[in-house]
């Protein structure tokens, strides 16, 4: 391994860990857990279990993809880069996934069984299914046990409404279309034919946007009562970036466009589900 200057390991593993997503998931479980009045402590929790999960899923997607990227010369990839071995990665994200697993059923029995499972569905994805036609079945239980979990954590024995877990699961399905797209050759190149290569990249470039727009407006629509200012204001927005996502992949499938809109949809579609957190949270 070589790592270059001191700290060289350290950056590595921040890249491995696919540092955005992770820090985005975790932002989302912190900012709803605080946003349905769970308390410092369960929402500490909640996103330090998060964290951890994130990170395990993260090296461990580098550590199995390793020879996948090496083939193909995926220069962004610290494997590749010689900057970390795939033996440290497999280490570190074993070490977080027990860390999750602790800090998990530190918040509870149940809501800990429900956010390991939902992490073991995303170790499946890169295990297994990111090569088959159900690559976005582990995204859709992944996203929408997240939105479980962060719920059954929080005292007073509420349980989640389902509209939430829906969002949160169309949510997880649009994301991984979306972030597919930038390596859908190389992956393909490299014999892995999720969903998204198999619909083609034109299609793909359509559906992660529609599955986006379609959970924020349910985020918009579904809560009792009629939707705020903001959420009527954010909705649109969110419909005109889904829009613009759709037909520019229509128009010009390879550019970076449809990704990146397609990801300003799903943070306004997260933004959405904070905002709407205390209709989150149904009595018991």
């Amino acid at each position: 391994m070589v790592t270059g200057r001191p700290g060289g390991l350290v950056r590595a593993l921040v890249v491995a860990s696919h540092f955005p997503p992770t820090v985005m998931v975790t932002a989302f479980a912190l900012a709803l857990s605080a946003g349905i009045g769970a308390g410092a402590r369960t929402t500490t929790l909640v996103a330090l279990a998060v964290l951890a999960g994130q990170l395990s899923v993260g090296w461990c997607n580098d550590w199995l993809d390793a020879r996948r990227d090496l083939a193909v010369g995926r220069a962004d990839k610290p494997v590749v880069a010689g900057l970390v071995t795939p033996g440290v990665l497999r280490a570190a994200a074993f070490v977080a996934l027990g860390a999750c697993v602790v800090l998990s059923f530190a918040t509870g029995v149940v809501p800990g069984a429900v956010h390991v499972v939902a992490v073991a569905s995303a170790w499946s994805y890169n295990a297994v299914l990111k090569a088959t036609w159900w690559s976005w079945a582990p995204y859709a239980l992944s996203f929408g046990l997240l939105a479980v979990f962060v719920v059954l954590a929080a005292p007073g024995g509420g349980r989640p409404a389902p509209w939430a877990v829906a969002a949160a699961a169309l949510l997880g399905v649009g994301a991984h279309v979306a972030n597919t797209l930038p390596d859908l050759e190389d992956d393909a190149a490299t014999g892995v034919r999720g969903l998204p290569h198999r619909l083609g990249r034109r299609a793909s470039t359509v559906l992660a946007p529609v599955l986006l727009g379609a959970a924020s407006v349910l985020v918009v629509l579904a809560p009792p009562g009629p939707p705020g200012p903001a959420g009527w204001a954010l909705g649109a927005v969110a419909v005109v970036l889904a829009v613009a996502a759709g037909g520019s992949g229509v128009a010009r499938p390879r550019s970076r466009a449809p990704f990146a809109l397609s990801m300003a949809v799903a943070g306004v579609c997260v933004v959405l589900l904070v905002l709407a957190a205390p209709a989150v949270v149904l009595a018991g």
